[in-house]
């Protein structure tokens, strides 16, 4: 890959085409069937350099431990680490600075439907215990994107990985006339820096209430905006699950996530836009994408009544996020 050329992998199936490049194992486009003809619904760019710098984690795997760490400290293996502070000054984010969003995957099978990417951590990158080799499989189906990502250690860490796409399936504009279902009863308030305060709060009587689909944006709301982490569950489980589920307001495209996951951060893109124009160069917009997350729970190793992201050497991290389309 030149510096400035996009050379993606394309995998397709049953009308559905994605692209992914090795670094940070990112879905760079996603194809879907709309009412008047293919959707692209995912933010993306022209070029990788795009992708090295914007620093919005367009489309990347985040980790070694997604989301946020309070003050980048955590006690891990009886042992206190300080982490690498990559946001603010203050908090670890989406797994440090150079975490692994911002490295070079190894690309380890390609076949017309699916991409199989590898990383290896090595111990003490962004401040972690142990080795950790992680990998992403991107496997597409008529009907569905498919994510799985695997993680092995050979010493007590912390791993959570997450998908970091922004969404907008009506290819263009600001995403807050989505509809938008979350199957979570509760979530978990934050504090100013955004780090959870240990609250698993009930969605019930609150702007979080996304238990019926409704607009992202009630007309006639003060709109607050969203960066939060909802409790889809207490634990992982060993089959997806449904998480949320997204309709367009325009394109007819709808969107579920499904996946193994017990949290889900819903983002709504109110940093954006980023300084570089976006895929055919579109300039961006704020709220011009959102994200849907399945992970752990933030700040987990600070809370301990939240499922954990603790990995050790006899485990084995597994995570299946499922994509599914349809057209209404």
């Amino acid at each position: 890959m030149t510096e400035d050329r996009l050379e993606a992998f394309r995998i397709s199936a049953g009308g559905i085409t994605a692209g992914v490049i090795p670094f940070g194992a990112t879905l760079t486009e996603l194809t879907v069937p709309g009412r008047a003809g293919p959707v692209g619904v995912v933010l993306g760019f022209d070029n990788s350099r795009s992708y090295r710098t914007h620093g919005a984690f367009f489309g990347a795997v985040v980790g070694r431990c997604a989301n946020r760490i309070a003050r980048g400290r955590a006690r891990i293996g009886g042992k206190d680490h300080q982490l690498d502070l990559n946001e603010n000054g203050r908090t670890h984010l989406h797994g440090g600075s150079g975490g692994f969003f911002a490295r070079d995957w190894a690309v380890e099978q390609v076949a017309a439907d699916s991409v199989l990417l590898s990383l290896v951590s090595p111990d003490g990158d962004q401040g972690y215990p142990g080795e950790v080799r992680a990998s992403c499989l991107y496997r597409v189906e008529p009907g569905r994107l498919v994510v799985e990502m695997e993680a092995r250690t050979d010493r007590e860490t912390l791993v959570n990985l997450a998908a970091h796409p922004y969404f907008n399936l009506d290819g263009g504009g600001n995403v807050l006339g989505h509809r938008l279902r979350i199957a979570a009863d509760a979530f978990t308030p934050v504090d100013a820096d955004n780090i959870p305060t240990g609250e698993i709060r009930t969605v019930a009587g609150s702007r979080f209430d996304f238990r019926q689909l409704r607009p992202i944006h009630r007309e006639g709301e003060l709109y607050e905006g969203y960066d939060h982490n909802f409790a889809l569950a207490q634990k992982p489980s060993a089959a997806s699950a449904f998480a949320a589920r997204i309709e367009a307001a325009r394109s007819g495209v709808v969107m579920e996530v499904w996946t193994t996951e017990p949290g889900l951060q819903f983002y709504d893109g109110g940093g954006l836009p980023v300084c570089d124009m976006l895929r055919g160069g579109v300039p961006g917009v704020r709220f011009g994408g959102l994200c849907l997350e399945p992970q752990r729970f933030p700040d987990a190793v600070h809370h301990p009544g939240f499922p954990d992201a603790v990995l050790k050497p006899d485990e084995r991290y597994r995570q299946i996020t499922e994509y599914r389309f349809q057209v209404r």
